[in-house]
């Protein structure tokens, strides 16, 4: 089984890296930043399993940092690190969204136990998605179709349906122009114009609404300085879901 990821989000370069030589000693795969800007980038990456979020950071704020990374992850176990330790920090915290809250100093073995007890009531990974609703339509991802009703259809390209699948499959949080160039497109990033993705989604967005023009329902969100996420109507169909007859038949 490979290891849980965890970020630490802490400008104090020795509790930093006493907090991750704990955790990688311990079995856990570890990335490390030292301010809440670089802190918000690393918890939204894909594969991130947990978050230690310090509150007293440079260039953004721990609190601020939480907001931002629940309205993108909204099922991201953070455990609060922080010399706040009055009540009023900590229910603040946990009212907006904080799993734990662990107030400094600590011990390794304290947190570590922390860590394997939120880690464990943590929701696990979903199924494989094989297909999605929007509003009326059926999108069967496999083969890149969408169906309105009997008479109305549209397809998608192969390029298109991977954008929409990665997307579905991590419908929780938002994903980078980076993340979708090396993910789906299967390049490194570095250097490289994103132009391309804005173009595709422009596409798909356009593929997506409805042909009877009878609601507004936006398929995928934009997310400032962030990337792109599946929007709230957009829902994936696990693969054990069978698709409907009158898509699977042409």
């Amino acid at each position: 089984m490979q290891p849980a990821r965890i970020v630490v989000i802490e400008d104090e370069l020795p509790i930093r890296r006493g907090i991750s030589d704990a955790l990688r000693a311990s079995g856990y795969e570890v990335a490390e930043a030292a301010d809440g800007v670089l802190g918000q980038n690393e918890a939204v990456r894909a594969g991130v399993d947990l978050v230690l979020l310090d509150l007293l950071l440079p260039r953004r704020d721990g609190l601020e940092v939480l907001a931002n990374v629940r309205r993108v992850r909204a099922a991201l176990p953070i455990i609060i690190l922080t010399a706040r330790g009055t009540e009023d920090d900590r229910v603040r915290g946990l009212k907006m969204g904080a799993d734990d809250y662990v107030v400094k100093p600590f011990s390794a073995r304290e947190l570590l136990a922390r860590v394997e007890a939120v880690l464990r009531r943590s929701p696990k990974p979903g199924k494989e998605v094989r297909g999605a609703r929007l509003g009326r339509a059926v999108i069967d991802l496999e083969r890149r179709e969408i169906c309105w009703s009997e008479d109305e259809r549209g397809e998608l390209s192969e390029m298109e349906s991977a954008i929409l699948t990665f997307l579905v499959t991590h419908c929780k949080r938002a994903v980078s122009r980076e993340e979708l160039l090396t993910k789906v497109w299967g390049i490194e990033p570095q250097g490289l114009e994103t132009r391309t993705v804005d173009m595709h989604i422009a596409r798909l967005r356009t593929k997506l609404r409805d042909p009877s023009g009878r609601n507004g329902l936006e398929a995928i969100l934009t997310v400032r300085a962030l990337g792109y996420m599946a929007g709230p109507d957009l829902l994936p169909m696990e693969a054990t879901e069978r698709a409907p007859a009158k898509l699977a038949k042409r």
